[in-house]
């Protein structure tokens, strides 16, 4: 199942996530593609109603950071892709942040509203 700039405009992520794991078959894959919070096209568009980071889908995978109980639908995380404004690009910190999850989530917490994000692809596979 592909999913390209939808997750930002549901009215609750929980719900479609849950959804999008009721019809994906064990083993099968979802790709989403949301902005990342710090781009401008996140907030410009009035229609987006969730601002998304590159960790917000972990509460469905086994590193729930203890919020396990937001949902029984569980996804294993194959893959995290940050896409950076150009100059950051060109740069080499997109390859950087990309590097480890470490890496990203130094970026996320520290550097990500001087070298902002753009765009993220998720993909994950259905657990169950």
């Amino acid at each position: 199942m592909r999913a390209i700039h939808v997750i930002e405009h549901v009215d609750d992520v929980i719900k479609t996530m849950e959804e999008f794991h009721r019809v994906v078959r064990a083993g099968g894959t979802v790709r989403l593609e949301t902005p990342h919070y710090t781009d401008f096209s996140s907030f410009c568009d009035p229609t987006h109603k969730s601002h998304l980071n590159s960790f917000s889908f972990r509460y469905f995978g086994d590193d729930d950071a203890g919020f396990g109980y937001y949902t029984q639908a569980k996804f294993r995380e194959k893959k995290v892709y940050v896409k950076l404004l150009a100059l950051w690009r060109y740069l080499g910190f997109e390859f950087l942040i990309n590097a480890s999850p470490r890496l990203r989530r130094q970026w996320e917490y520290y550097l990500c509203y001087i070298v902002r994000g753009k765009v993220m692809e998720f993909e994950f596979e259905v657990l169950k």
